[in-house]
């Protein structure tokens, strides 16, 4: 008789162009469901991952009886704009971040048919935490204790993995016993995953949820070893450069900072690619457009590119020269730690917001390594015949 371990499965809300699940499924998971409300998005991810488990349409029109099986895990990155600190801070009343409520909703209703998944796992930036005073992040975490669910959170940065600075919120639900997690449990927050906002966050939860709290313990992540220059295209006939002009305008709305910046970089005498963000600034009274440069093998986080600022300029400066240009699609990728085979929308916009809407995979994946594996169900780690 030939015995196996069953490989654990997961739905996919919200699942954009599939970047969890290119993680999950690399560290042993299989898709059950997708769903996400952007049609150019659900196009990447048919085209990525076929058209089998994805579902184009509003999550709030879903009922349970579309979900096949019974998942292990619930994945859901639902949208960040209201909750964003860069959005109109509707919080989970805003049209975008609300459909948390549609999307658990669905949870409920597997919940009352015993199909309750295991482990479920939000994802949004760190504006969740202080949305409304913490009532939207107290909300979240109400929401899943009320279903049974033991409740954690982490702040990972994807700058531990990929060269781009990205920190966002993972909050992690279980229904096994803290017992049975012991191991991966903490008594007090720890540094990187439990920041001074997180801390602050908890503080403000009631004690009935603090009772249902866990602080996952994470091995600290080893030093990254690649940087941002190394995953910059140096030269390439597909690459469109910025004129002369166009660069010297961007070098004339630097403050004296980051001018110096510049100037430190040529003294190098080296090649020294640095990013670039154009951002409005209040200077005596007055608003003034910005450009910001760093040199420090980090991009900034990538943003979805509703305007020109959104978008990240590359600076290369070597042996007094000064180049510059947009990010290319395929750059963005690399910062998302996306593989060289994933297919990218052809347009660069729908690209960008591909990419820049998405969660880095090296982070899910470290994630469900180190974590979501350990909280699945006893009976789905039995081996079975």
């Amino acid at each position: 008789m030939n015995f196996r371990r069953p490989m654990p499965t997961f739905y996919e809300f919200f699942a954009g162009g599939g970047m969890a699940r290119a993680a999950l499924t690399r560290s042993g998971w299989r898709c059950l469901f997708a769903n996400d409300f952007d049609a150019k998005k659900v196009e990447s991810y048919v085209e990525n991952w076929g058209d089998q488990e994805i579902r184009h349409g509003d999550v709030g029109k879903l009922t349970s009886s579309d979900l096949p099986e019974h998942a292990d895990l619930v994945w859901a990155s639902f949208p960040c704009q209201d909750l964003s600190l860069a959005g109109g801070g509707a919080g989970l009343l805003g049209n975008r971040s609300g459909t948390f409520w549609p999307f658990w909703k669905l949870i409920k209703q597997l919940g009352a048919e015993g199909r309750a998944p295991t482990t479920v796992v939000l994802e949004n930036v760190c504006g969740t935490l202080t949305s409304h005073g913490g009532k939207d992040f107290r909300a979240i975490c109400s929401a899943l204790v009320s279903e049974g669910y033991l409740v954690g959170a982490l702040v990972m940065d994807a700058a531990h993995f990929v060269p781009q600075s990205r920190p966002r919120l993972f909050v992690v639900g279980t229904r096994q016993s803290p017992e049975n997690l012991s191991a991966y449990i903490e008594s007090q927050p720890q540094l990187p995953w439990h920041t001074k906002a997180l801390v602050t966050a908890y503080d403000g939860l009631s004690p009935e949820i603090q009772q249902r709290w866990a602080w996952w313990n994470l091995p600290a992540p080893t030093k990254r070893k690649l940087n941002f220059s190394d995953i910059v295209e140096k030269s390439s006939n597909e690459l469109k450069w910025h004129s002369v002009d166009e660069t010297q305008r961007l070098l004339d709305m630097m403050s004296p900072i980051n001018r110096k910046k510049i100037a430190n970089a040529r003294a190098t005498r080296k090649l020294c690619v640095g990013t670039v963000y154009r951002r409005t600034r209040v200077e005596a009274g007055v608003k003034v457009q910005r450009a910001e440069v760093r040199f420090d093998e980090v991009a900034g986080c990538l943003r979805t590119p509703a305007g020109g600022s959104s978008r990240q300029i590359l600076l290369f400066v070597e042996r007094g020269e000064t180049r510059s240009r947009l990010i290319s699609a395929r750059e963005t990728a690399r910062l998302m730690g996306l593989s060289e085979q994933y297919e990218l929308p052809k347009r660069y916009n729908d690209a960008y917001h591909l990419t820049g809407d998405g969660v880095a995979v090296p982070v899910v994946e470290y994630l469900s390594q180190n974590l979501l594996h350990q909280t699945l169900d006893p009976e789905t780690e039995k081996k079975v015949a």
